[in-house]
């Protein structure tokens, strides 16, 4: 049981970063007021995401009523809380690259033979992803793909099956988040098996899975009554090749008034080999929601979770303070058998126990390959190789510059010029990866002719390489 265990942890621990630096407090507070104030448009570049359609230009191709159900969800739809539930991938936390999701559907006209319009978001390849920006867009499935390359940011790729909040909108539509605690599970005891009269179901889950399999039926039936059916077989995907075909037996179990409520069973795959035609469960269904695990863990408290998730999960509890990486004042160094200060002068860190004779002529014997004073080490320190470097780099691989400049800037003073080491490096990589996504968005790089080639994507733990979370 070590090993299942183990996984466990480090599965809560990497949920535990990205609910961390993944969606800032600064991020949501601002985003939530240009919500609350009408403006979707403001709210979404707030949390980072990008809007790639015009409505103006759908009412003249699609028709105004359309247009106006995509807007009045627009007004509705919360980016931060999006964020948050987007899918992520280890070992990093950071947005599944590559991904498009329907975040709602809208059917044609009545007795109308066009396709149902999606609405969708959209993460960049892993090459061109920082900043970690997602996008909205429109997808119709009408569109050519003649002479579109893979990669080209005009391309609409066909939504993901597994991954899809149309049937989860609580995850983004702020008028439904209050369905939150019932979808998740949280009604549920912890340890709730697996629902339905088949034994079997438990020994095909793999070992220590975070499966939601207290939803399952009830999430398949909502699954299969969006396809107009209320009954039937559903895949369910588990990770690393692992499939399972449920059917759906709508009066599987019977209370006490006789009547009966859903229940699920192994059922068998098409012998036609079209399994593949088959609905998915929705992937924020199969698994158990991440903030939950955490809670139930004792790994977060309700009020670090986003107010939004926090109401539903644990109503009344109250918002925590954001929490400084350094707090003000100056630090304390020992040098020369006493205990001096370094702190910021006119936005510079400085030693403020010496003169500044003292200071210049220590800078020239560092000029001559000396030994500096240890207050003069303790800024350089600062300099290259903070204590706060970890914090700095995971806030920018999230796309939070403003906050990993904040860190920087609380540490070494707003008017301070980075000296050479892991913490510029750091922060001069994360520039050329804006830099690379701009690009991308531009249709200026990745595949197609006469562009430059997409850089080969590197993980940023070089031993592991990127897996579901």
């Amino acid at each position: 049981m070590l090993t299942p265990t183990a996984n466990r942890d480090s599965r809560l621990a990497l949920w535990l970063r990205v609910r961390e630096y993944a969606v800032p407090a600064s991020m949501i507070e601002t985003a939530t007021a240009r919500r609350h104030a009408g403006d979707w448009a403001g709210a979404c570049a707030a949390a980072g995401i990008d809007v790639d359609f015009n409505l103006r230009s759908l009412a003249r191709s699609h028709g105004r009523d359309l247009a106006d159900r995509i807007r009045a969800d627009l007004r509705h739809l919360a980016p931060d809380l999006l964020r948050w539930h987007m899918p992520r991938v280890a070992p990093d936390g950071l947005l599944r690259p590559g991904l498009t999701l329907t975040l709602a559907r809208y059917a044609a006209a009545p007795h109308g033979s066009a396709p149902p319009v999606h609405l969708v978001a959209r993460t960049p390849p892993a090459w061109a992803d920082g900043g970690q920006r997602i996008s909205l867009a429109l997808w119709d499935g009408s569109r050519s793909q003649a002479g579109v390359a893979a990669g080209d940011p005009r391309r609409r790729a066909r939504p993901d099956r597994r991954f899809r909040l149309d049937l989860h909108r609580h995850m983004w539509d702020a008028r439904r988040t209050d369905e939150l605690r019932a979808r998740s599970g949280a009604d549920l005891p912890p340890c709730d098996g697996p629902p339905g009269p088949d034994p079997g179901l438990a020994d095909t889950l793999p070992p220590g899975h975070a499966c939601a399999v207290g939803r399952w039926a009830d999430e398949t039936a909502i699954v299969l009554l969006a396809e107009g059916r209320t009954t039937g077989c559903v895949t369910v995907r588990l990770g690393a090749g692992r499939r399972l075909v449920l059917a759906l037996d709508p009066g599987g179990v019977r209370d006490g008034d006789g009547l009966g409520t859903p229940a699920l069973r192994i059922g068998a795959a098409p012998a036609d080999g079209s399994a593949h035609a088959l609905p998915v469960l929705p992937e924020a269904a199969v698994r158990l929601l991440p903030d939950l695990e955490l809670l139930r863990a004792g790994s977060i408290e309700a009020g670090r979770l986003h107010p939004l998730v926090a109401e539903a999960l644990a109503p009344g509890c109250a918002a925590l303070p954001s929490r400084t990486a350094h707090p003000g004042g100056p630090r304390y160094v020992a040098c020369r058998g006493s205990r001096h200060r370094i702190g910021l002068v006119d936005g510079v860190l400085t030693a403020l126990d010496h003169d500044a004779a003292e200071l210049r002529r220590e800078e020239l014997l560092v000029a001559l390959s000396g030994t500096p004073l240890p207050c003069l080490q303790a800024i350089d320190t600062a300099h290259r190789r903070p204590d706060c470097l970890t914090g700095v780099r995971e806030r920018l691989d999230h796309g939070d510059i403003t906050g990993a400049l904040a860190v920087v800037e609380d540490l070494l003073g707003p008017g301070a010029l980075l000296r050479p080491g892991p913490l510029r490096d750091a922060l001069e990589a994360a520039a050329r990866r804006r830099i690379t996504y701009g690009l991308f968005r531009a249709g200026l790089a990745g595949p197609g002719p006469g562009r430059l080639p997409a850089p080969a994507h590197r993980s940023r733990n070089p031993r592991r390489g990127r897996r579901a979370a």
